[in-house]
């Protein structure tokens, strides 16, 4: 497959596949403003440090808060964060049509979020990091597809 779909930065042309992008998600009865927001707040136990990062201003905001270890991390984080991201991004992609369409539209591209901070969500710039992201993205588009 020849067909590869690099995102990254917001202002990429496939900018909306990040969690970055400004697109509100409804989940456990609250309207996050971005995937991202929703996510890094799902990795605490306390539900004061949930509201904080629900709360941040900007995603960036969100993604430091949720960084910070003085903040409690959930015991079994590591085993549920990629169910988490597949709920959001899940969320994102079937509340926005246009971003469903979006999606749809890059056919059985391969999806990378190709950035060197990160080796597990993204490629890790070089290409051999796991790319959860970008593979969560394409298991997704099959299930909108159906």
């Amino acid at each position: 497959m020849d067909n590869v779909i690099k995102f990254y930065s917001v202002t990429d042309e496939y900018g909306e596949f990040s969690n970055f992008a400004a697109y509100p998600i409804k989940l456990k009865g609250k309207t996050w403003p971005t995937s991202e927001h929703y996510f890094q707040a799902m990795k605490f136990e306390s539900a004061k440090d949930r509201k904080d990062i629900f709360g941040a201003k900007t995603p960036m905001e969100a993604a430091r808060k949720g960084r910070d270890r003085k903040r409690k991390l959930k015991r079994n984080w590591e085993s549920m964060k990629d169910n988490v991201m597949r709920e959001a991004v899940l969320a994102k992609f079937s509340q926005h049509n246009d971003l469903k369409e979006r999606l749809l539209s890059t056919g059985d591209a391969k999806l990378i979020e190709h950035s060197e901070n990160d080796d597990y969500w993204g490629d890790g710039g070089n290409g051999k990091g796991k790319n959860m992201l970008g593979r969560i993205l394409m298991d997704i588009r099959d299930k909108l597809a159906t």
